[in-house]
């Protein structure tokens, strides 16, 4: 027994022995974690704890403003509310969703939207709901706050444009960031942020935009905001001031509404800033602010009159009989003489072709002076038949046709300025005579946009140097001379004041009487159809007789005043018929608007 005894003392105290042994062993890995979590990694874990209790939140800086010449304003920032949604806090999204949509409006394809953007965009980044929401339903949405997991309600901005469609064109709009123009930048991403999509707003976007803001909030254990720590307001965005003349816009823009579809530009003939460019239609450049309906984007997209389209810079049309300087231009550096007398019957024949003046019992006996002045085409198809359409071509490059004038503006048309090489190119056929006399018009296969002839016009009136226009204020660059001789300019610009202010001139009806501010210009009609002979028999349908889109498009060009330009424009109406019945008046008015404000105001108009 004594024996059996010892056996098992024996036994129990190896077992407690290893027991005991496997305790210490354990706390002593205890104690070692313990002394590295604490001791070692305290520093770390401490960080990572602090990392869980604070959040760091990106804030959309405020957009710059846009200002006129003389600092009123043209856009500014509006205080908005919108309703987002953090994916990693919703829990069950569709089902937050659904009751999102039972306290607001939210269409099927808002809802379709929204789950896109939920799904592309990570977890902690908030997704827009609904923005610019109105009083009752933000209410709504904060009673019902604790049944809305993920969801509140955040104070945005949103964009104003003080002129509405008056600048539309000009500032274009802002709108959400698509995926085509995410970069990486947070920012981007942020609920609400916008940035520009056309005009102004996108060529000067980044200027514009400002830096991110931060905030540092503190956050429970379920994510909710106890507390703001701290706060970092970012960069706001620049303030810039363009050229425009806000009041002279206006102006332009309800002067041009009388008609269906028109345009116009007028810029500082010294340093090129352009002081008013009007397009009409126009559109509400607020609503794209807020986001368009399918129903409001398919109107303005399928309208035939093309309201988005800024015809100032993208509207390409033949010149008509506004090119006529050019080839006078081209004539006189070919050494044609001013005295060069053509006799005009109506009709010049080449060939077995026929080529009429738009006055069928004809000028008579012309030289280049009474040849500007009456717009005789037989005049001018005689000089294109002797300086050929290279030379011409070369001329009208010369003064800013047919190529991109540069404007600080996206979107800008470059026309068409052909010569012999390009229709061999292009066409792969050689250059005919007969081509050269319909270019000497201003028609063919040339395109030019209004804001090209109102640089082609500025070049003429301020002694031949090449100004290029812009739209930011201080944006003028050396304007260098083009190396026309001055006689050859002050006989063409001659040609333009007995254009309106001698009797007999195509728009002597329409020239501004007030001394001092007399206008010099140029009518032009550019056809877009073609007249058979049949119907020359018949006789020519008159414009008001035939369909709006088959009636010629109206232009004038004009500078003022002519004993010391200042001011150049350029207008076209689309189908208007007649350029000085319908294109010079609306120059007129425009020309003296623009001296009468500046007298008035005093201020300087150069930039």
């Amino acid at each position: 027994m004594r024996r059996d005894d010892q056996d098992r003392a024996q036994a129990f105290n190896r077992r407690a022995l290893i027991l005991g042994g496997g305790q210490v062993l354990v706390l002593s890995i205890l104690a070692g974690r313990m002394y590295q979590l604490q001791i070692v990694e305290g520093e770390t874990y401490r960080l990572q704890a602090e990392d869980n209790r604070i959040n760091l939140q990106l804030l959309a800086p405020p957009r710059g403003r846009i200002l006129d010449r003389f600092g009123v304003m043209l856009a500014t920032n509006e205080r908005t509310y919108r309703v987002i949604l953090i994916r990693e806090r919703a829990g069950d999204v569709d089902k937050v969703l659904a009751r999102v949509a039972g306290l607001i409006r939210m269409s099927e394809a808002e809802l379709a939207a929204v789950q896109k953007d939920v799904k592309r965009k990570r977890g902690f980044v908030p997704v827009t709901l609904r923005d610019n929401l109105d009083w009752d339903e933000v209410a709504a949405i904060e009673l019902n706050t604790p049944d809305l997991a993920g969801v509140s309600i955040e104070v945005g901005q949103t964009r104003r444009y003080i002129l509405g469609g008056s600048t539309a064109h000009i500032l274009g709009y802002v709108g959400a960031v698509s995926e085509a123009e995410l970069t990486g930048d947070p920012l981007l991403e942020l609920p609400g942020f916008t940035v520009g999509k056309t005009g102004f707003e996108k060529e000067h976007d980044s200027a514009l935009r400002g830096g991110a803001g931060s905030s540092q909030v503190e956050v429970n254990a379920v994510g909710r905001v106890i507390r703001e720590l701290s706060r970092d307001e970012g960069r706001p965005g620049n303030d810039i001031q363009a050229t425009i003349d806000s009041g002279l816009q206006q102006m332009v823009q309800q002067r041009l509404a009388a008609d269906l579809s028109g345009s116009a530009v007028v810029i500082d003939v010294r340093d090129g800033a352009v002081l008013a460019l009007g397009s009409t239609p126009t559109f509400d450049p607020a609503a794209f602010a807020r986001g368009l309906s399918a129903e409001e984007w398919r109107a303005l997209s399928d309208d035939p009159l093309r309201p988005l389209s800024n015809k100032a810079i993208a509207g390409q049309y033949a010149p008509g009989s506004t090119f006529k300087m050019m080839v006078a231009l081209a004539a006189l550096k070919a050494g044609i003489e001013p005295s060069h007398t053509v006799f005009c019957s109506g009709v010049i024949t080449m060939g077995s072709a026929r080529f009429h003046c738009w006055k069928k019992e004809g000028h008579g006996s012309l030289d280049m002076l009474g040849g500007i002045k009456n717009s005789c085409d037989v005049y001018f198809y005689d000089l294109a038949r002797r300086v050929g359409i290279d030379a011409m071509a070369e001329m009208a490059r010369r003064f800013g046709l047919g190529t991109a004038t540069g404007i600080d503006l996206p979107n800008e048309a470059t026309g068409l300025m052909p010569d012999s090489q390009w229709k061999l190119s292009h066409l792969g056929e050689s250059w005919q005579g007969g081509e050269n006399l319909i270019a000497g018009i201003g028609q063919g296969f040339m395109l030019t946009t209004p804001l090209q002839l109102a640089v082609m016009t500025a070049r003429l009136a301020n002694g031949g140097r090449a100004v290029r226009p812009h739209l930011l204020l201080g944006g003028a660059v050396p304007a260098p001379p083009m190396e026309v001789p001055p006689e050859h300019l002050a006989l063409v610009t001659e040609g333009m004041n007995r254009v309106t202010n001698e009797v007999g001139g195509t728009a002597y009806r329409a020239r501004i009487v007030e001394p001092g501010m007399e206008m010099a210009g140029k009518t032009g009609t550019a056809q877009v159809r073609r007249i058979s002979a049949a119907e020359r028999r018949a006789g020519v349908s008159k414009n008001e007789d035939l369909p709006w889109n088959r009636r010629d498009h109206a232009l004038f060009i004009g500078f003022a005043p002519v004993s010391a330009p200042v001011y150049a424009v350029a207008v076209v109406v689309e189908h208007g018929g007649g350029g000085s019945r319908i294109a010079g008046p609306i120059a007129h008015d425009i020309l003296l608007e623009a001296q009468v404000r500046n007298a008035a105001s005093r201020r300087p108009v150069s930039s």
